[in-house]
């Protein structure tokens, strides 16, 4: 599944907080926020896609999830944060080389060919990850040693990216081969694009097989790389992504050129991204995998680079000027992303609700991102109640309604997407800060549930006010018009 990541370290933001981040692209997949409960939490899971069984222990905690409403294909869940205040988000695809498969081959689902064989069951993917890891842990570094062993265990049937928070640290998990990984702890003033590769572009071996303070991997990496000759680096510098990530010229247009408009957001004056003297460009295969911002970063800063299709720029599909490059390369805001979050864990506040996800459906360059507080049991109906048929009864089908019909008028459009975002967004600043200061004078955090759907309320009027909008619009600009007075 395609998708981009951006990770907060707790210094790099504008209040303290960190934040892991990522739009799930997926096939148009209809996305709904709810709470996962104790009693709801199985303590058997079987995967739909590998056929796997794993028994899980007997103490889950609370946590919301943002799963898919049809649960042919398992559930999906995405993201979230738990009662422990650790937000999640799986996963980010990413690229590997043949040389890694076949040192360590993903293991797949083999269905069995004649009665008299079994099937074997494949791995862990995205469709289970959140729900195998997420209930379990209290701290980010907790969620990477609980995934690295399910990892060893089990394996998994594709390469991805696991990213995890808690109120200090942010920590990010690769997937090498079927059964190794490595993760590293987030510089605390750095911000991480990882546009669905493997981006890692340091690593200390000898903090991992030693102190641990911001490195971890699998217990055999060492002799993994060293059998396999999977070292290409020069002069004794390691390079994780060297190793064990892609350079095709796929890439080039489908991953690099994300990275580089999001590193040209956050260090506009410390780097070139443009011109002939340019550091990076769109299609370098060096753009770091973690920057320090030339400002701090905030919450509408991250959905800004999750939202983008390269504005500003010749490679904007939207521009009206002829450019020869419009569209050309892959926008990190695109048609088939079912939902986008932002898991933002807070210092400053009281525990109970350090916890907040920002949540957003949809295509992200014309959706407007609402902020929850997690500690809650259930979710308002507006975002958990999503039926598989079209409706304007909820966040999801309000906001994919909007996309498609402000696509095809963008430029007529655009004004009311704008408005709409910055309404959604300020007026869910105000309620959360109003609930902030109530919750922490009155001691009451069952209040967060009135709050959220306060929240909920707000977000459907501006929802089907901006609809109405851009309906008119759309129908407004119908191929088919005619006055009398055209003829």
């Amino acid at each position: 599944m395609a998708c981009t990541t951006v990770l907060v370290g707790k210094y790099a933001s504008n209040d303290l907080s960190t934040m892991i981040s990522r739009t799930d692209d997926g096939s148009f997949d209809v996305k709904r926020l709810t709470v996962v409960t104790p009693d709801k939490q199985p303590r058997k899971y079987k995967t739909v896609i590998s056929h796997l069984e794993i028994d899980l222990p007997d103490d889950p905690m609370r946590y919301t999830a943002c799963p898919s409403v049809d649960p042919k294909h398992g559930i999906w869940a995405a993201t979230g944060i738990n009662a422990a205040q650790v937000g999640m988000t799986a996963t980010e695809t990413i690229t590997t080389n043949p040389r890694v498969l076949a040192a360590d081959p993903l293991v797949e689902y083999k269905k069995a060919k004649s009665r008299n064989e079994k099937d074997v069951p494949g791995g862990i993917g995205e469709e289970d990850i959140v729900v195998l890891v997420l209930p379990y842990i209290r701290s980010a570094r907790e969620g990477v040693t609980r995934l690295g062993s399910l990892l060893e265990q089990y394996g998994t049937y594709e390469s991805n990216g696991i990213a995890f928070n808690d109120e200090n640290e942010v920590w990010w998990l690769e997937t090498i081969g079927g059964h190794h990984w490595m993760a590293k702890k987030v510089p605390d003033d750095m911000v991480v694009i990882a546009p669905n590769q493997f981006g890692m572009d340091s690593f200390d071996l000898e903090d991992a097989f030693g102190a641990q303070q911001a490195h971890l991997c699998s217990a055999d990496l060492r002799e993994f790389i060293r059998d396999n000759h999977l070292d290409l680096n020069q002069d004794g510098r390691f390079n994780p992504r060297d190793v064990f990530g892609s350079h095709s010229d796929m890439d080039h247009i489908y991953n690099t050129p994300r990275a580089w408009f999001m590193g040209r957001f956050l260090t506009p004056w410390s780097h070139r991204w443009e011109g002939e003297n340019a550091e990076f460009t769109p299609e370098s295969d060096n753009i770091p995998w973690a920057l320090r911002p030339d400002r701090k970063i905030a919450v509408e800063d991250v959905k800004y680079m999750l939202s983008a299709h390269y504005q500003g720029t010749p490679y904007n599909p939207y521009t009206s000027q002829d450019t020869g490059k419009r569209g050309m390369y892959r926008s990190i805001g695109i048609n088939r992303t079912g939902v986008t979050s932002v898991c933002q864990i807070r210092s400053g506040v009281p525990d109970e609700i350090r916890g907040i996800e920002w949540i957003c459906f949809g295509s992200t360059a014309f959706d407007a991102i609402l902020p929850v507080y997690t500690n809650v049991n259930k979710m308002p109906r507006y975002l958990s109640d999503v039926t598989l048929d079209a409706s304007t009864e909820n966040f999801y089908w309000g906001s994919r309604l909007i996309g498609a019909l402000a696509d095809h008028n963008y430029s007529t459009c655009i004004q009311h997407i704008e408005r709409y975002q910055n309404a959604v967004i300020t007026k869910g600043r105000q309620i959360v800060l109003e609930y902030d200061r109530k919750m922490a004078e009155t001691g009451d955090f069952s209040l967060a549930a009135q709050a959220n759907e306060k929240l909920s309320a707000m977000a459907r009027e501006q929802t089907v006010s901006t609809l109405n909008k851009v309906l008119l619009d759309a129908s407004q600009h119908m191929k088919n018009g005619y006055n009398r007075a055209d003829n």
